[in-house]
């Protein structure tokens, strides 16, 4: 979730339904990592044959259920099966061009429109909104759709999907290019959250290799803008997979690869593995775009990367949740010592939108509360440049304890959540009585992450 690193919103059927924290109704998908139960499956009602059973493939190495593959099986079985035919179920689409963009990932409950906004402002080309469950989709769950809206600043904008099965991926890409103004449909194969994984979606599909192929072919083959997937480097620690395909990947109707530096075992125990995504965009078709995403947090990250590989572009994730001006001093090559003040405008700008989009009656405004305290979590890790020792801060430093140049800075800095609501009064106005705060995400990665 970024879902596969962090992703949600709403309005119009708000981004807000069953479990409520304070007061505030949270949407499935955002429940997941709290187990809420989601429904990963096929449709028994489901009249019309299937585009990926069109398509010839060995099922005789078909894996057993729970059974692990290991990267010599699954390139046996990602290259079997006709190639000329699983290409013609593949429509031929208009690409988007990521070559050089900034891409701000998907980021589940953070990523939401409001933050979207705020992004477009500091410089983002390509936005993506939170990861979405396809049952819950074509169950026709307010909350879900509401995960796919788009602001009409949001020039290029995608929206991603995860699911278990071919049937249901593949009808889901068809409803929601039917349904929603996107521009492309990002499929998240790479979710380490247990309760998706458990459901055989998300990162367990790179254990699963013939149906990871089934289901990228069948929704290719049902829509008409382009389909990117996002994975990690494996499944299992020290086990990376995503070389044995990414030779053969683009044949079966994707446009781009975006691989997270990291297994799923792993979580962010470790920085992300970037000389493996090197190589690996390498062994990738001139055919197909190759993103790379894990740990950027300045400019110079940027360049080692884009100036390393043959990668179109790199993934912007956590970096632009602790310091959304990284967009900026991509743009601009530089550090930006960005002031405590001009933090604090970025902060209001994003109550406002909030405030547009889930309205500015109570409800609006303790949603919008909500979801900034989220924000604050992991915006109080940032140092501010004018007090480091060593430019620039690295994304898995930890935070010492310092004063800031002046109150607010200080008060920004703080790790206390009882300091992030005195923060949401400044702009909401008090909080309700006996109102308090936790956060749902780890933002500290140098401990533990629980979003991926």
């Amino acid at each position: 979730m970024q879902a596969d690193e962090i992703a949600h919103d709403g309005k119009a059927g708000n981004d807000i339904t069953e479990t409520q924290v304070n007061g505030t109704e949270l949407s499935d998908a955002q429940q997941c990592d709290n187990q809420h139960t989601l429904e990963v499956g096929d449709d028994p009602h489901e009249d019309s044959t299937p585009a990926w059973k069109k398509t010839k493939t060995d099922f005789a190495h078909m894996p057993l259920d729970g059974e692990m593959l290991s990267p010599d099986s699954a390139t046996e079985i990602m290259g079997s099966g006709n190639d000329a035919e699983c290409r013609s179920t593949a429509r031929e689409k208009k690409l988007i061009d990521f070559r050089g963009k900034l891409y701000v990932a998907p980021l589940t409950t953070v990523g939401n429109l409001p933050f979207r906004r705020v992004c477009k402002q500091l410089g983002a080309d390509i936005t993506c909104g939170e990861m979405a469950m396809c049952t819950n989709l074509l169950q026709g769950q307010a909350s879900e759709w509401a995960l796919l809206r788009r602001h009409h600043t949001e020039d290029v904008f995608g929206v991603q999907i995860c699911g278990a099965y071919p049937d249901t991926v593949a009808r889901t890409a068809e409803l929601i290019e039917r349904e929603s103004e996107i521009d492309f449909i990002d499929l998240n194969v790479g979710c380490p959250i247990d309760i998706v994984v458990n459901k055989g979606a998300g990162s367990c599909l790179l254990t699963k290799p013939l149906r990871f192929k089934q289901i990228v072919t069948a929704a290719s083959a049902s829509m008409d803008k382009p389909l990117t997937v996002k994975v990690r480097t494996g499944y299992f620690e020290g086990k990376n997979c995503i070389h044995s395909f990414i030779g053969e990947i683009h044949k079966w109707g994707i446009s781009a690869l975006t691989i997270h530096g990291r297994t799923r075992q792993q979580r962010y125990s470790k920085l992300a593995d970037w000389d493996y995504i090197y190589k690996t965009s390498l062994e990738a078709s001139e055919n197909l775009q190759v993103i790379g995403n894990g740990d950027i947090f300045s400019y110079t990250d940027w360049n080692e990367h884009m100036n390393s590989s043959r990668l179109s572009t790199c993934m912007l994730a956590r970096g632009v949740l602790i310091k959304p001006w990284l967009l900026t001093e991509i743009k601009e090559q530089r550090h930006w010592d960005i002031s405590s003040t001009e933090r604090f405008e970025i902060i209001k700008d994003y109550v406002r939108f909030g405030l547009q989009h889930w309205g500015s009656d109570s409800k609006g405004v303790e949603t919008t509360r909500y979801f900034l305290l989220e924000w604050l979590s992991y915006l109080h890790r940032y140092i501010p440049i004018g007090l480091l020792e060593v430019i620039p801060q690295k994304l898995n430093w930890r935070p010492p304890l310092y004063n800031g140049r002046n109150d607010l800075e200080t008060l920004m800095a703080s790790d206390s959540a009882a300091d992030w609501v005195r923060i949401s009064e400044m702009l909401l106005g008090p909080a309700p009585p006996n109102f308090s705060f936790t956060p749902r995400h780890k933002s500290n990665a140098y401990d533990r992450a629980d979003n991926g």
